[in-house]
């Protein structure tokens, strides 16, 4: 490996990036800083839910609740508009987020002391000292439609009062899958970034038996154990758990691929 190998570590290396479009932006800047051809394949999209009707009645309460929890960047980026335009932030409303870019999400919108965790999951934020002791607290969830329910379980068995705001939908994009497909038969894709069990279905669903064959050869990077076990479930033979976040991903991308150039 070369000196300037040595400062573009992914270089020369196809990385497919998952995430949503509108998502996707830093993880690939981060991938092409460091040499690497970033290939958007986005497995899931977002869309509005079809009736706002249930959102909107409760942001228009607002006022009523102590803390309002934000389980994903998705979830401010289309709440906190409504929240901003209907009725503004109510004055000692409490705000908790899961993971840094929910917090970084929210401070677009001016809010800033946010209750959240170092990791980037429900466990973490559920860790914190602010939300063991919750009795008679009214929680609002801001959250898509669907998804796991340990935040609801633990914090109504902890004596809060709780509310969902559903306030988007996880589609599977309609795109064609060919041109990826056509970079794996001519050898440009070297790793595969997933950053959503939900998502990791939806890419199978996509590339067909075609596209799972390639992923069996192909190492699959993910941020957490959950997509990993998953992952693991749907039998791919090569699945690399890196730190949480994108950044750990990347970091996961230069570890695995340095080492190997290194051992050449």
């Amino acid at each position: 490996m070369t000196a300037a190998d040595g400062d573009k570590p992914l270089a020369g290396k196809g990385i497919v990036v998952t995430r949503p479009v509108h998502q996707a932006g830093y993880l690939a800047e981060h991938i092409r800083a460091r040499g690497g051809d970033a290939l958007l394949f986005p497995v899931i999209a977002i869309a509005p839910v079809n009736d706002t009707a249930p959102l909107r009645s409760l942001i228009e309460r607002l006022d009523e609740y102590d803390i309002a929890i934000f389980v994903s960047p998705n979830a401010v980026e289309q709440a906190m508009p409504i929240i901003t335009t209907a009725r503004g932030i109510p004055r000692g409303l409490k705000f908790a987020a899961v993971g840094h870019n929910s917090v970084r999400a929210l401070a677009r919108f001016g809010v800033s002391n946010v209750i959240a965790p170092g990791r980037f999951d429900s466990e973490a934020l559920l860790d914190l000292p602010e939300l063991k002791k919750v009795t008679g607290l009214r929680v609002a969830i801001f959250r898509g439609v669907g998804g796991r329910e340990l935040l609801r379980d633990t914090l109504a068995a902890r004596g809060a009062v709780i509310e969902y705001a559903e306030c988007y939908r996880r589609v599977q994009p309609d795109i064609d899958p060919r041109p990826l497909l056509a970079a794996w038969e001519n050898a440009q894709v070297h790793a595969v970034t997933v950053t959503s069990s939900n998502g990791l279905k939806n890419m199978l669903a996509m590339l067909g038996a075609a596209g799972r064959a390639h992923l069996q050869h192909t190492p699959v990077f993910v941020p957490h154990t959950r997509i990993e076990k998953a992952a693991r479930e749907l039998g791919l033979a090569t699945v690399v758990l890196t730190s949480q976040g994108d950044d750990g991903i990347v970091q996961g991308l230069v570890r695995w691929f340095d080492g190997r150039q290194s051992s050449t």
